[in-house]
């Protein structure tokens, strides 16, 4: 059985940071492109950024452009997303799920349950 888990949101100031890492368990992570989305209450959900299996190329939306970093470790079958300069506006839901294939795009094929980040003072 596959399994996503979303860990590290939470509460921070805006100007903080935080890192999401997004576990897998029943797949090897190396095997899939990563993606990061998130979802604010009343909106539609929102690609982040992804990162490919091939040769780690990675893909940023402009909202957090300059501001975010996606990263993989695949000895710990591990993906991050390093937040830094959070904004109010980045509040959200944030969720990974895996490409159906090495390259970021196309229908996700496994979702994890999301963590909850708030960005407020």
């Amino acid at each position: 059985q596959v399994h996503l888990v979303e860990s590290g949101g939470g509460l921070v100031q805006p100007g903080g940071t935080l890192k999401l890492s997004c576990a897998a368990s029943g797949i090897s992570l190396d095997d899939y492109a990563v993606g990061w989305f998130r979802q604010a209450p009343g909106k539609e959900r929102e690609a982040v950024s992804c990162i490919s299996s091939d040769d780690g190329s990675t893909y940023y939306g402009d909202s957090v452009k300059g501001r975010f970093t996606i990263s993989r470790d695949n000895a710990k079958n591990t993906v991050y997303l390093q937040m830094n300069s959070l904004k109010p506006e980045d509040t959200a839901v944030y969720y990974c799920a895996t490409a159906p294939g090495e390259y970021c795009g196309g229908q996700e094929k496994y979702w994890g349950q999301g963590t909850q980040v708030t960005v407020s003072s």
